[in-house]
C-alpha cells in the first residue's frame, strides 16, 4: 500500500500583487514532499471551484492586505458550499493577532507570521496533515 499524497492548494485571495511568501511556502511544501497546485490570484469563488476540481486536502492561503477577514470568511463560505469545508485551511500574512482567535472559530487551522521559517511550516503542515496518509 502507498501513502496518499497530500495535496495543497496554495493561493493569493483577491487582486493583491506581494507573491514572494506565496511562492517561498509553495517550493518548501512541494521540496517537502507535498503535491502544491499554485493558483496565484484567485476569487473566493475561484478557490473553491479549484480545490473541488483538484481535489486537495489542504488550501494555503497568503495574505497582506488588511481585508484579510472578508477573504477568509468568503472564502470559506465558497469551500464550504462546494463541499470542501473539512478542507485544512491555513492562513499566512500580515494578521493582527487580536484576531487569531475569530480566524480560528471560522475554521482557520493555523496561521502563520512573516518570517515564520520555511522549515516549521513544512513540518507543522505535515503533522497536521499525518492522519490523512
Amino acid at each position: 500500500m502507498t501513502e496518499k499524497t497530500i495535496q495543497v492548494l496554495m493561493v493569493k485571495p483577491g487582486l493583491e500583487g506581494h507573491w514572494r511568501g506565496l511562492v517561498a511556502v509553495s517550493n518548501a511544501l512541494r521540496d517537502g514532499g507535498f503535491e502544491v497546485v499554485y493558483g496565484g490570484n484567485m476569487t473566493p469563488a475561484e478557490i473553491g471551484m479549484t480545490a473541488v476540481q483538484e481535489d486537495v486536502d489542504v488550501v494555503g492561503l497568503s495574505i497582506l492586505s488588511a481585508n484579510y477577514m472578508m477573504l477568509v470568511s468568503e472564502t470559506i463560505k465558497e469551500l464550504r458550499n462546494r463541499g470542501k469545508g473539512d478542507v485544512l485551511l491555513l492562513l499566512g500574512g500580515i494578521i493582527y493577532e487580536d484576531d487569531f482567535p475569530a480566524l480560528k472559530e471560522m475554521g482557520v487551522a493555523e496561521i502563520y507570521l512573516p518570517g515564520t521559517p520555511l522549515v516549521d511550516i513544512v513540518a507543522s503542515v505535515r503533522q497536521q496533515t499525518s492522519a490523512m496518509v
